[in-house]
């Protein structure tokens, strides 16, 4: 079988204006840019510096002062690629010409009213904006998509996130120190992935914990989604297993009637350094006999090829080549709907059990 996985380029790529330098610009969008083919045009950095040394290892032409500099220095139909933390969005986005392409780090604001504020903003000035939710274009999650579209696993029935890794919060020393770590920060791809499949859910259960030897908000969570009694999706993440690779897992896991998927994602082990991401699928035979899993050879993984995805179906969009925008403001609001109930209901804790 031929599956289909990569990211589709435009067929005319746009400049991109990056504002912010931070780890995952060098880390993710960079190189998902250069392996693209991608121009990146100019870069601006509250730390000049910083901007600066990227500009030197990736080859970008231009560094800018402020954000009203790169804006007034860009070209024509300039994509603006916002990787700055969530608080800054919306001054940022304000600064940016109406109906600019823009595409904004994940997530979207703090807080649900932020997330409200910034689709107000965007809708407001006619902005094409995405949010950078890149998990739902990695190369392995384009894999399962088109088995899934394809029917070749039949009606899709369990759908399983799995996490217990090692992770090393100190090198996203901005983020670890937030009030709302692993939900907001991490579990949000998940959730995100979840919708871009299943939809939206009627409503969450969930529960995230702190590690009582480390001074994060969270670094565990379980997540229940409720789409009715048939349909089952579960997200569990632990970052706190510190016990060596030998039952270090992250996986995604898709069944239905008719097979099966799992795609276990290699970044997240040992990271950042990551091992191999493996693609397997199983699907039923008819004579009934035993079901074999199949692993699929896969090129590309997490970082940095879905950051290819997020970016080029963006100027796709924006040229007209597709008539709809992934994660699309407009959708993305859903998925942050879903991470305030989440909190919500961790907060407010489970159903209490009758004593006597």
């Amino acid at each position: 079988m031929d599956i289909p996985y990569k990211a589709i380029l435009p067929q005319t790529a746009l400049p991109i204006i990056i504002i912010g330098a931070g780890g995952i610009v060098k880390d993710a969008h960079l190189p998902a840019y250069r392996k693209a083919g991608f121009h990146v045009h100019g870069i601006v950095n509250r730390t000049k510096a910083k901007a600066e040394a990227l500009a030197v290892e990736f080859g970008i032409p231009y560094v800018y002062d402020t954000v009203e500099d790169a804006v007034a220095q860009a070209p024509e139909n300039a994509v603006y690629d916002v990787t700055i933390m969530p608080n800054k969005f919306i001054e940022t986005l304000e600064a940016l010409p109406n109906g600019a392409a823009v595409l904004i780090q994940k997530p979207m604001g703090d807080y649900y009213t932020d997330s409200q504020a910034i689709l107000e903003v965007c809708q407001r000035k006619r902005l094409v904006a995405a949010i950078n939710c890149q998990l739902r274009q990695a190369p392995f999650v384009n894999a399962a998509r088109w088995l899934i579209e394809q029917g070749y696993i039949g009606e899709l029935y369990d759908m399983e996130v799995r996490v217990s890794v090692h992770t090393p919060w100190q090198l996203f020393p901005h983020v670890m120190v937030h009030p709302r770590l692993e939900i907001l920060y991490h579990s949000v791809h998940y959730i995100d992935l979840i919708r871009s499949f299943l939809g939206n859910p009627e409503s969450v259960y969930a529960k995230t914990l702190k590690h009582p030897a480390k001074d994060l908000s969270s670094s565990r969570t379980t997540l229940l989604f409720d789409y009715g009694d048939t349909l089952h999706a579960v997200v569990n993440t632990n970052h706190d297993h510190e016990f060596g690779p030998k039952h270090e897992e992250s996986y995604i896991k898709w069944e239905g009637t008719k097979g099966a998927i799992k795609a276990t994602m290699g970044l997240l082990m040992d990271y950042p350094h990551g091992v191999s991401d493996v693609f397997e699928y199983c699907i039923k035979p008819t004579d009934g006999s035993q079901p074999e899993w199949v692993t699929y050879p896969i090129e590309g993984t997490w970082f940095p090829d879905a950051f290819i995805g997020s970016m080029g179906s963006l100027m796709r969009f924006k040229l007209g080549e597709i008539a709809v925008l992934p994660a699309a403001v407009e959708d993305v609001i859903h998925t942050m709907a879903v991470v305030e109930a989440a909190y919500q209901s961790s907060a407010q804790g489970g159903q209490p059990i009758a004593k006597g």
